[in-house]
Formats: structure tokens, sequence, C-alpha cells
């Protein structure tokens, strides 16, 4: 695992924030100024001792100057880090009753089979204050999934020039001159689910209604124009680069990795919708520092850092108070792309997931 330094960084100027997509009153969301300013001075509280934190191999440098380094000096913390894909890390998590972990940030799929499971402990307004600002779609998922500190969605990236053709709908990639041109999702990555949920929109068949039968028939008619599926998303900017493909699907937060290297990609969110995921927060149940655990994940949901890794780390908020201009809010998961964005039943994925894993490979593997 890797320590952090103890320089403090400062942190950019926090905007006047309203809420995001939120039609409740400030006494029904617990959002007035007054309220607001408790609550994110709770998140400040000094705590002292250690704290180990699991998380995504993504812009370390920017986590650690932007979210780590300033809850260290703020509250008394030592804080090691260990990084790597959901996944794996939940998987490590699943199977080590003893782990070290105090907190570990995990997509929604893994993180509903945490909390049903028992991995977690509960939270609660009382520990950690910040919960009464999430926008109303995070509240929701706080029970089964834990503290949603930042919401993703699906959208296609593409190449204009090398597609020879204009991609607006999801239906698109099914088109025949695409054959060989394309990439999605593993069915074991954060948005597999969702790329059979938009297979299943393709044959226009609710995926609840036939637990994915007709997502699997859209899958092989969309085989021929697979070159490749990916894991890791930031593989996806060197297919680009070598030219091995010229449209994927792939998370909004993905994108500026993959446009700095290929400047030609757009990234567009078919009108017909898409769907959404939350990465969210827990405090691991056998963790032996609960008291910084709380209070680091209510900083991670405080106003003033979502407002910053909204631009550092192109995270869509879920902080109700947080408001973003144009510019930041472009390729998030915010405002009318969040409108559009639709909830997966992580239950009922994880209920057909083996046998799903079994499908994926007959069908794309072989």
């Amino acid at each position: 695992m890797k320590k952090l330094s103890t320089t403090l960084l400062s942190l950019s100027a926090v905007f006047l924030l309203a809420a995001c997509g939120n039609t409740e009153s400030p006494e029904e969301n617990v959002s007035s100024e007054t309220t607001a300013t408790e609550i994110t001075e709770s998140a400040t509280a000094e705590v002292g001792g250690e704290l180990v934190v699991s998380t995504f191999a993504i812009s370390e440098d920017v986590i650690v100057n932007d979210v780590f380094t300033p809850f260290e000096e703020a509250n008394d913390v030592t804080i090691t880090y260990e990084v790597g894909n959901s996944g794996e890390r939940f998987t490590k998590l699943e199977n080590n009753p003893n782990s070290t972990i105090d907190v570990i940030e995990l997509s929604q799929i893994n993180a509903a089979t945490g909390v049903s499971e028992g991995l977690f402990e509960e939270l609660t307004e009382e520990n950690v204050p910040n919960l009464a600002l999430l926008v109303d779609g995070a509240q929701d998922a706080v029970e089964t999934a834990g503290a949603p500190y930042t919401i993703n969605s699906i959208g296609i990236i593409y190449n204009p020039e090398t597609a020879g053709m204009e991609i607006n709908e999801w239906s698109d990639l099914w088109d025949e001159s695409l054959a060989g041109k394309i990439s999605i999702p593993d069915i074991t990555t954060t948005f597999g689910p969702a790329m059979l949920h938009v297979a299943s929109d393709y044959k226009e068949v609710d995926i609840t209604s036939d637990n994915g039968e007709a997502a699997f028939e859209a899958l092989t008619e969309l085989k021929p124009n697979i070159a490749k599926t990916y894991t890791k998303s930031s593989d996806l900017a060197n297919l680009f680069q070598s030219g091995e493909i010229v449209a994927a699907v792939v998370g909004d937060f993905a994108f500026p990795i993959i446009s700095e290297a290929n400047p030609d990609v757009v990234y567009i969110v078919p009108e017909s919708g898409t769907y959404a995921n939350f990465n969210t927060l827990n405090v691991v149940a056998s963790s032996e520092n609960k008291e910084a655990a709380y209070a680091f994940i209510n900083w991670k949901l405080s106003q003033e850092l979502q407002t910053q890794t909204a631009s550092s780390l192109n995270e869509a908020p879920t902080n109700a108070d947080v408001e973003l201009d144009e510019e930041v809010a472009a390729n998030k998961t915010y405002g009318d792309v969040a409108q559009r964005a639709k909830a997966i039943d992580f239950t009922f994925v994880n209920e057909n997931m083996e046998s799903w894993l079994n499908l994926w490979n007959e069908t794309l593997n072989q």
C-alpha cells in the first residue's frame, strides 16, 4: 500500500452552489445555508488516527492532492491506500475477513453485493451527516449500496473521420459498416450489465421480463462488429490510436483519458437514454478506525470537495448543493443527461450474473 505525503495542497475556490436536478424545498432536503454549513464543518472535525482506503486506479496524483491530503491535514489522519478496479478489489475483500481496509470505493454492482453479504457498516445521517445533502436518486441507493459520491453512465465514443458514418443512437452500433470496428465493456466490468440492458433495448424487450434472453440474441447479432471486449477503459485509448477500433461503449468518466490521447474522438449520449451507475463508499465491518472512516465518507460527500473533483477527476456530483457550469458539466451524468439516465436493478443483475457469465463466454468468446 502507498502512504501519502503530508504536504497540504490548497483546494480551488468553491463556487456558489445550488441543487442539481432537485425540486424539493430546502427544508425537505436539509439544504438550507445554515444546515449545509453545519454539515460541512462536521466533515472536517478532527478525528486522528490512521485510515486505509481502497480506491480506483485512476488519476492517483489528483486523488492524493485533492482528496487525501486535505483530509489528512484537517483531521490529523494518516492515510494509506490501495488501488485497482472495482471487481478485483471487492473480490479481495470478500475473500479476506481479516482485511485491514477501513473504507472501500466500489461500483454499484459490487457495493450492492457487499451490502447484501453484510460486509459493511450501516451508514446513517448520524454517522455521515452529508447523506442528508444527496440528490434523491443517490439517497435511494444508500441502503442497498452505500454512500454514492459520484454518478456516471455509458455513452458512445467514436472517431467520426474513421467511422465513416455518424453515430447518434445505440442501434447504430449494429450497422454492418462497423464490422470488426467496435469495442464493448466485458460483462465483469462496471458497465457490463448496462451493455446487456442496451442490447435488450435494441430488441425492444424489458430485460427483467426474460432474464436477458433477448439481450444475448442482440449480442449475437452484434458480434461481427466487435473487434474486442475490454476490462479497462484506459485500454481504449490505445485501441483508438492503433486504429483497431473506431467506436466503443464506455463510461463517461473515461472520456478525458481517451480523448487526451485521441483528440479526434467525440462522446455522445443517445437521446433514447443511458444507464447510470453510482460509485459508492462503505465502511468495512472489520474496520478498527470507524470514526475516521465515517469522517472520510462525509468529506467525500461534501459540497466543497465535490465541486473540486467535478473538475479535477471528471466526477459528476451527488451532493444536491453542487452546481456545475456548462464547461465543467460537459461529458458528465449531469443536467439533461442525468434526467435521461435509467437506474439498473443490481439485485436482479446479481441474481442472474452466474448464468450471464456463461452465456457471455459462449456468445462472444468462442
